[in-house]
């Protein structure tokens, strides 16, 4: 749960009964006064007197926040953002700032912008949007010997400022960022995919999404083998496709999302070492992604039909396992060949992907924690996208600028798809080589797509050790924000900015 907003309309002052105070400003050469047309910054004396004995200028503060105790024993923290740097930066100055206050487990935190009217509504947001993300709990099975359990952020108190809608968009963005983080972590054993559907069978009803689910039985009656060839390595036969679905009045487009959601991957008979398959209960990253940009989506009433389509399953080995060499038909009724049983994301997401397509979206986007090529590509700070339209892979690039989650644009020429020919197959699944491995699931996806306008994200943002941008966690729930700001583009709007790069004046 998010931390309950608090506005003031008046000012942060020593009387408040404030513990944890971020003062957050635009980047400045100097301090404002009393004696200038700028009102003095909380606890001036205190930071002048760091910045002496550290021997610092007050601009060095965009690289480094600084926390120091006033004189009535709150921790104050002081933060620049620089309106030269990307939104990417500005985020994650913003996240260490807060992160020094959370590190007390504070019930609130009190928050006090300055600059010009632009400025304090830019960096309110990001502010806001990071003490949202971060002071929030993952859920968490350590138990402290010591009897101490950490908290969450209760509130959040914003001074001397006033939003009428209390920041509608971004607490949605949040919300979906954390459902997504929150999910990601389980532990396989409580998120299996019996266990998965019943979550979202439970959500649907709450946000009022019209659910159904494919489960084993009703896709092997159409002839969903990509799908079903996955699924049956799995005794309890527990998995499913699941849509769900979003319909407003006077939406602007109609949107398919489209997530992997292998609960746990062993790599089937091709065995993932322990190394690499340690953490594989994260393979279901892409279809909370989905699930996260529809609830935000929809709390945030973007005025966008949404269809989720959400391909939950596991990895497993037994007898029923498929193979390599097996000839699996798909949903569309392109023959593959098996080469590589690990690379069972794009046969759940190609039947996933023939679905979401019949429906005739205008536009289709799947999420997926799909090659480790992809990760080797980019390493974890950058997520890759794929698309068959270029003025897509443009709203993508520009949505990543936005919102500060970023990507980056691969090629996905027809002439890789010669590595893919097969000579038993309409298909081969992958190739043993690996090489380009993230370029050939793309075109391999492409597919299933029916040419309709469709990006594929492979999300190597996914987990980043220490956090990426304004999220702190490990777990990103990279895509979400990034999703929010796309879903705008595709509606030939723009984002709200988040940064204070064009707000000066």
């Amino acid at each position: 749960m998010l931390a309950t907003l608090i506005q003031h309309a008046s000012p942060l002052t020593m009387s408040t009964m404030a513990k944890h105070i971020l003062a957050v400003l635009p980047k400045l050469d100097k301090l404002p006064d009393k004696l200038s047309d700028k009102p003095e910054v909380f606890g001036t004396g205190v930071l002048e007197a760091i910045l002496m004995r550290r021997e610092m200028q007050p601009g060095e503060i965009s690289n480094t926040p600084i926390a120091g105790n006033l004189e009535n024993g709150a921790l104050c923290v002081w933060a620049m953002v620089d309106s030269s740097k990307s939104v990417f930066d500005q985020q994650t100055a913003m996240r260490k700032a807060v992160q020094l206050l959370l590190e007390e487990s504070p019930a609130e935190i009190h928050l006090v912008v300055y600059g010009n009217s632009g400025e304090k509504h830019a960096l309110v947001q990001l502010a806001i949007y990071t003490a949202w993300v971060n002071g929030a709990l993952l859920p968490s099975r350590k138990t402290d010997r010591r009897g101490a359990e950490a908290r969450p952020l209760a509130h959040i108190v914003l001074h001397g400022y006033d939003e009428p809608d209390s920041f509608a968009l971004l607490k949605a963005k949040a919300e979906g960022n954390l459902l997504t983080r929150e999910l990601t972590v389980l532990p396989p054993n409580e998120l299996t995919p019996s266990l998965y559907r019943k979550r979202l069978s439970k959500l649907a009803s709450s946000e009022g999404w019209k659910h159904t689910e494919l489960d084993v039985n009703a896709l092997r009656k159409i002839g969903a083998g990509a799908f079903i060839a996955v699924a049956q390595g799995s005794d309890t036969e527990d998995a499913a496709i699941v849509h769900l679905q979003r319909r407003v009045k006077n939406a602007a487009k109609t949107v398919a999302l489209v997530g992997k959601g292998i609960c746990f991957d062993t790599g089937g008979h091709n065995l993932k070492p322990a190394r690499h398959m340690h953490g594989m209960n994260e393979d279901m990253n892409g279809s909370a992604v989905a699930l996260g940009l529809l609830t935000a989506a929809t709390r945030a009433n973007i005025p966008v039909n949404i269809d989720c389509w959400l391909a939950i399953a596991q990895n497993l080995i037994s007898p029923h396992a498929y193979k390599q060499n097996d000839v699996i038909p798909a949903l569309n009724g392109t023959t593959i060949e098996i080469i590589h049983t690990d690379a069972e994301g794009r046969m759940v997401l190609a039947d996933t992907l023939t679905l979401a397509a019949r429906e005739k979206p205008d536009v289709m986007i799947d999420f997926a924690t799909l090659t480790g090529s992809m990760h080797t590509a980019l390493g974890s700070r950058y997520s890759g996208i794929f698309s068959n339209r270029d003025d897509l892979v443009q709203k993508a690039l520009a949505a990543g600028k936005s919102s500060g989650e970023r990507i980056w644009a691969f090629p996905s020429d027809a002439d890789y798809d010669v590595e893919l020919e097969s000579k038993i197959a309409d298909i081969k699944q992958c190739t043993l080589e690996g090489e380009a491995d993230h370029i050939l699931a793309a075109r391999f996806l492409n597919r299933f797509v029916d040419d309709l306008p469709w990006l594929h994200m492979d999300l190597s943002a996914s987990n980043n050790k220490g956090g990426l941008g304004a999220v702190g966690s490990d777990v990103t729930g990279f895509g979400v924000a990034w999703g929010i700001d796309m879903l705008a583009y595709l509606c030939g709007g723009s984002p709200a900015d988040n940064s204070i790069a064009s707000s000066k004046g």
